[in-house]
């Protein structure tokens, strides 16, 4: 009997423990859920990434902001303030500059020179950059990625030359090229052939600068096109031309539409830097013969530095930024791009 109500005893005190343990281990346990379930107040302080992240974004931005600060954002600001005033570099103006207001853009506006020298570098545009830069690079890209062609690395060499080529060197070379000599270039070919003399740059200037601006930049038309057609999935083009589609409507269904976002971004580029374009113009015409190549950048560069209407100069500066302005936003919308 002791021994049995020993036994008994030690059960009960061990079921009470176990009791008493699966008691507090719920307890614990409710209490843990109870304290996620509670919301936690705010951080108030930073840790230590968290502080270095805040310094390293001016650390790393500052360098670039002040770079565009000075040498973009206050020399604009600055030629439109010279816009507005009659600077010149010579004479009283020079001296004591006055504020004449929207004058100078007035006088532009009713100038026949300026609104002619807009109308030829339109043209210029057009023809040298969205028709022939564009055009031919797109078919050098499009030859670039046929299997069948061979020496593509000195195809693509002999495409890219002229992009490495300096402007004055390339005009200067244009120069001699295109020389009304007998001893010129162009006219030794056409000795050859027993043709006589010709001059093309006093005969058709703006030919001759249209196809000399194409050839310096359909290498970088070429790179563009090449990129944004890596991205063109081979299937799609497979399945067309597996369904009958030949390789113009390959191209004009398929590949075109899925890199038209570069397309249009390569325009926006090269149109800026084309309306930019004045070493290579001024290096073999100067704007003439009789004003038929003084585009724009020729006009203003004469009225600010030749004739030294800073202000005049600087106001036609301006109304061409406000063009590009336009026409940048009229491209990214045909992009549907978001800038």
């Amino acid at each position: 009997m002791t021994t049995a109500g020993a036994t008994s005893g030690r059960t009960a005190r061990t079921a009470r423990t176990a009791r008493t343990a699966r008691t507090a281990r719920t307890a614990r346990t409710a209490r843990k859920a109870q304290k996620d379930r509670t919301p936690r107040a705010p951080r108030t302080g930073r840790t230590g990434r968290e502080g270095r992240a805040r310094w390293a974004l001016p650390l790393f931005l500052g360098p670039s902001v002040l770079l565009i600060a000075v040498f973009v954002i206050a020399p604009a600001g600055y030629g439109l303030y010279l816009a507005l005033t009659n600077t010149q570099l010579t004479g009283f103006a020079a001296r004591d500059p006055q504020f004449v207001g929207l004058d100078n853009f007035r006088t532009l506006l009713g100038s026949g020179d300026f609104l002619s020298s807009l109308g030829r570098t339109g043209q210029f545009v057009f023809w040298s950059a969205i028709v022939g830069q564009t055009v031919l690079g797109m078919l050098a890209a499009l030859l670039l990625r046929q299997k069948w062609l061979r020496g593509k690395g000195v195809f693509g060499a002999l495409v890219l030359l002229p992009m490495v080529v300096p402007e004055v060197v390339a005009s200067l070379t244009w120069a001699s090229v295109l020389s009304s000599d007998e001893d010129g270039t162009f006219n030794r070919l056409l000795a050859l052939f027993g043709g006589g003399a010709a001059a093309p740059l006093q005969d058709s200037p703006m030919t001759s600068i249209v196809v000399i601006n194409v050839w310096r930049g359909i290498a970088f038309a070429m790179i563009m096109f090449q990129a944004a057609l890596e991205g063109v999935p081979d299937e799609l083009i497979e399945a067309a031309r597996m369904d009958g589609a030949r390789a113009h409507q390959v191209f004009r269904h398929i590949t075109l539409p899925l890199i038209r976002g570069p397309v249009f971004l390569y325009l926006l580029l090269t149109t800026i830097t084309t309306v930019g374009v004045f070493g290579l113009v001024y290096f073999l015409t100067q704007g003439g013969p009789g004003h038929q190549t003084e585009l724009a950048s020729v006009y203003i560069f004469q009225r600010a530095f030749q004739y030294s209407q800073i202000g005049l100069g600087s106001a036609a500066s301006v109304i061409l930024l406000v063009l590009l302005t336009i026409l940048g936003v009229t491209y990214a919308r045909l992009a549907k791009v978001e800038v």
